[in-house]
This record gives C-alpha cells, structure tokens and sequence, in this order.
C-alpha cells in the first residue's frame, strides 16, 4: 500500500503502530491530542513543518 499525504493520522497509526517513532522523530508530538489524530498527514507536516514528500518517503520505506 502507497501511503499518501491524504491518509488520517489515526489511521496511518492503525496499519503501522511504529509510524508514530518516525512522527514523534519528526516532531509531532500531539499524537494523543485527539484533534490531531484526525488530522491528515500533509496537515500535520504544514503546522509542524515538515517536508512531506521527505515524510512520505521514510514512511513508504519501512
């Protein structure tokens, strides 16, 4: 499965639990932050900063 800059946090974090080390490494921090889980992926990255693609990258890697 390619993952994409769409995909919710929460379900991200539901087909891979160790998504959230690569997350919290890059910042996100507000995991548990309900508002944030259902938040997409691209969103995230625009409020902490994060390059997206480079994200998408490292996920899809693992």
């Amino acid at each position: 499965m390619q993952i994409k800059g769409d995909v919710i946090i929460s379900d991200l974090l539901d087909l891979n639990p160790e998504f959230e080390k690569i997350l919290l490494e890059q910042g996100m921090h507000c995991l548990g932050c309900p508002a944030s889980r259902g938040e997409t992926l691209a969103e995230a990255c625009e409020i902490h900063g994060v390059d997206v693609d480079k994200l998408l990258e490292q996920l899809n890697n693992k």
